[in-house]
């Protein structure tokens, strides 16, 4: 691998750089620009210079650049703000005979690009080199250096001359490659070491050039990486010179297959320490790896185009997938993914997806904290139900083959589903609503194996459970449970669409409170008016939890005339702290797969129903009537011809 990047390759199809120099004043911003763009020292220089484009051959990527010069007088400040925060690298410039000028960079300049939140590289020139004091000249790692480690978004350092032309094509030069060929995303340059998700891409990279999985890159699948990113083959004298490199420095970085996976990173930390950027990245380009070294774009599938109230699913070819996944990284066999052993499968990726909410603590897990198939699985169904564009973009990560589009379905509508009177769907989403103190969590819990809390602890945010439920015939749902905390109920119901996505809904009240009860019951109503209105109504249970308790006087006939007045199943009792569910999980799959039925009707829902039927009944009536109208006139006008015909 010894690179000679392309000049598309390395610059990953930028259509230009712009480039803000700023600084104080006097300090060679001007005379640095027109020196660089005509390659002629200026007599006279404009107190500010318009935009400058350099020219396009001066530089091996042969991308346009161009130069803002700025002011740094105070009415110009809000221009200068203006530029920098539309710059792609930001020049910074001293004058290396005023160190006046150089302080004024980690007191004012430096700080001012963070309060601003600049997030480009930085570039740090000390101009007008010709005028200082080589008497009492200092080296720039002496004078820089300290900089440096305060401001780590400082790309390079160089000094320059315009009057005598030394060293001004590179400060710009340096520039485009700070953005052309960052070096942050790739290289840590306090640690010295690869950063982690540059690690990530390499790693896939190398497997993917492994053809024959061997787990060392042959002289052939070297030549063929080569060919692939920098257009040209590897001599093999040249292999042999890359090989004996590794070897020198890494023992394990080669074997008798050839280049190892610990070698092929190595190489590339070579590159980046030597300045080298351009060639880890071009590596990276060729792969579809964007600046944030993620797959770009064009190399995703178009986002899903679905009505609100279709779902995701994986299909049985990713499901199929995903299964040999899980056998192949159950490394001891045991059934499980432990942590270590999940990290590796992730390792492609540019992280584990599953390390945040809403999935980091979603599923059962072992009692070593490893997944279960039947977790790892419900899982992926979770993130396919939320997220279908990153279960699609991380099944590319892990090594899906075929067409990532093809791992997805979209579902029937709901609302044919509710007129077919069944579902298609393989995975129920859940809403649990319930006043505080209610048991949601505890209910939660207790679906994906964890112990009952000793002590209530309030849910601020939403939060998911997926588990698999048996179903008859040994059939399997994975239900999804979405705990709605009481303050997202208003929220939720200020979205017309917000019900689309839900199958069922669950109402969750301490059966042992009225308050309790009568918070659940205006959740349910409210919940029933806007599926209503919205056209997504759902299967409605109401769960009377902390059964272990004595109810409320009036608990039973409450529930019992609210379930009948709106027409779904009386509440089921249950009790978390004790562990008895009565089957409410299996209820909950079973209402989802019954769209048509225990949907609750509030009272202007029955009268909306109620006055359509008047109408309905109404315009039939009128049919009925026009219809017999049109057949006794027609009769009349049989009659009357045949009276004119006999006579």
């Amino acid at each position: 691998m010894v690179g000679g990047a392309s000049a598309s390759g390395a610059s990953g199809n930028v259509a230009g750089v712009r480039i803000v120099v700023a600084g104080d004043a006097k300090t060679g911003k001007s005379s640095l620009i027109v020196t660089a763009a005509t390659d002629n020292y200026p007599n006279n220089v404009p107190p500010l210079l318009p935009p400058t484009r350099l020219p396009e051959d001066v530089y091996p990527d042969r991308v346009p650049v161009t130069v803002i010069d700025t002011s740094s007088s105070p009415e110009n400040r809000g221009r200068l703000v203006e530029e920098i925060m539309r710059a792609d690298a930001v020049v910074l410039t001293y004058a290396c005979d005023r160190l006046e000028t150089l302080d004024r960079l980690s007191t004012f300049w430096l700080p001012e690009l963070r309060r601003l939140e600049v997030n480009v590289p930085v570039i740090v020139v000390g101009c007008m080199l010709d005028k200082r004091d080589d008497q009492h000249s200092v080296s720039l790692e002496q004078v820089m250096s300290p900089i440096m480690q305060q401001f780590r978004e400082i790309e390079t350092c160089i000094e320059c001359s315009a009057l005598n032309h030394i060293q001004v094509p590179e400060v710009f030069y340096y520039a485009q490659k700070a953005v052309l060929h960052p070096t942050a995303p790739l290289f840590d340059q306090e640690q010295q070491v690869l950063r982690p998700r540059c690690v990530r891409a390499l790693k896939r990279i190398f497997i993917l050039c492994d053809h024959d999985r061997d787990g060392a890159l042959s002289d052939a699948e070297l030549n063929d990486f080569q060919v692939k990113c920098f257009n040209a083959p590897l001599q093999p004298s040249e292999i042999v010179v890359v090989k004996s490199v590794v070897q020198e420095k890494l023992r394990e970085g080669v074997d008798d297959r050839g280049l190892t996976l610990t070698g092929f990173l190595f190489l590339h930390a070579l590159f980046i320490e030597k300045g080298r950027l351009e060639t880890t990245w071009t590596v990276l380009r060729k792969f579809g790896y964007n600046n944030e070294i993620r797959l770009h774009d064009d190399q995703l599938p178009p986002p899903i185009k679905r009505y609100p109230d279709q779902s995701t699913e994986l299909t049985n070819e990713a499901v199929e997938f995903l299964r040999r996944i899980f056998a192949t990284f159950d490394i001891d066999g045991d059934g499980a993914l432990r942590s270590a052993e999940l990290e590796d499968l992730f390792s492609t990726a540019p992280e584990n997806p599953w390390n945040e909410a809403p999935y980091e603590d979603a599923v059962q897990k072992t009692a070593l904290g490893g997944l279960s198939l039947d977790s790892f699985l419900s899982l992926w169904s979770l993130m396919t139900l939320l997220d279908p564009i990153r279960t699609m973009e991380t099944l590319i990560y892990i090594g899906y083959g075929t067409d990532p589009s093809t791992a997805i379905r979209v579902t029937r509508r709901r609302r044919l589903n509710r007129r077919k009177q069944q579902t298609d769907r393989t995975v129920c989403h859940c809403f649990v609503f319930g006043p505080k103190e209610a048991g949601k969590s505890a209910i939660l819990n207790s679906f994906i194996g964890r112990l009952f809390p000793e002590e209530y602890v309030p849910t601020t945010n939403d939060r998911y459970a997926v588990n698999s439920v048996d179903q008859p015939l040994g059939a399997k749902k994975t239900l999804v449970l979405r705990e709605i905390p009481e303050e997202g109920v208003k929220k939720i119901l200020s979205s017309r669409d917000a019900l689309a996505a839900c199958d069922v809904a669950v109402f969750v009240h301490d059966s042992s409170r009225e308050a309790s009860w009568q918070k659940a019951t205006e959740m349910l109503v409210d919940v029933a008016s806007q599926g209503e209105t919205s056209g997504y109504e759902m299967p409605c249970l109401i769960v009377a939890n902390k059964d272990d308790l004595d109810p409320y006087l009036t608990e039973i006939q409450d529930s019992t005339r609210v379930s009948q007045d709106m027409g779904i199943e009386t509440p089921i009792p249950v009790s978390a702290k004790l562990g008895d569910f009565s089957n409410l999980f299996q209820r909950i799959a079973n209402a989802a797969m019954n769209p048509h039925m225990s949907i609750p009707e509030t009272a202007a829902g029955k009268s909306r129903k109620q006055y359509h039927r008047l109408v309905n009944r109404s315009l039939l009536f009128v049919s009925v009537g026009a219809a017999v109208a049109i057949v006794g006139l027609a009769a009349y006008r049989v009659y009357a011809a045949r009276k004119n015909s006999s006579s």
